[in-house]
């Protein structure tokens, strides 16, 4: 499978760089170990638009849509987002900690953001991922893979249980290529 390179620096060579504010030091930089897939979509349901970079970036502006008044503030990142159209954008390093799981816990380790990198992915609970999503989000786990001991790949809703539903009952898991 061809995949995309994820260079020293925890940096998608294939990715569009957009730098969110929204990260810092992992407390253990070589426990990298976990991929948590997401899906967001601003305003919900609304694709295409910059409402996610704007929301990664603290440039969400309040008075563009009412959902944007109740996220104002919010100060959130991901390491990566693909769009519907299968075009990728990193927000964070790898080596970095994204702040895109919140409260989670997996096989008993809490804080999942320490140790995840997390993809968001251009959608949400009521529509099916495209075909490209999929492509570019199998290409990136297995680079992610090349280079990091990747144990776990789950959604949100798996880490944060009652709390978080993505990706979503339309996310197809048989699609994802973890091997």
């Amino acid at each position: 499978m061809n995949f995309i390179q994820i260079d020293n620096e925890g940096i998608a060579l294939e990715a569009f760089q957009v730098t969110s504010p929204n990260f810092d030091a992992r407390p253990e930089p070589n426990d990298i170990s976990m991929v948590v897939i997401h899906n967001i979509s601003l305003p919900p349901q609304t694709y295409g638009g910059s409402g996610v970079i704007e929301l990664f970036t603290n440039n969400i502006n309040p008075q563009d849509h009412p959902y944007f008044e109740k996220i104002q503030g919010l100060k959130v990142s991901s390491h990566f987002f693909i769009r519907r159209d299968g075009s990728l954008i990193q927000f964070v390093s790898c080596c970095k900690r994204a702040w895109h799981a919140g409260q989670s816990q997996w096989k008993n380790k809490s804080r999942c953001n320490d140790f995840s990198i997390g993809i968001e992915l251009e959608g949400s609970d009521f529509d099916a991922f495209t075909d490209k999503q999929y492509e570019c989000l199998n290409r990136l786990i297995h680079g992610i893979k090349r280079v990091y001991p990747i144990k776990d790949v789950v959604g949100h809703s798996d880490i944060s249980p009652g709390r978080k539903t993505d990706p979503g009952p339309f996310f197809d898991w048989q699609r994802v290529l973890v091997d």
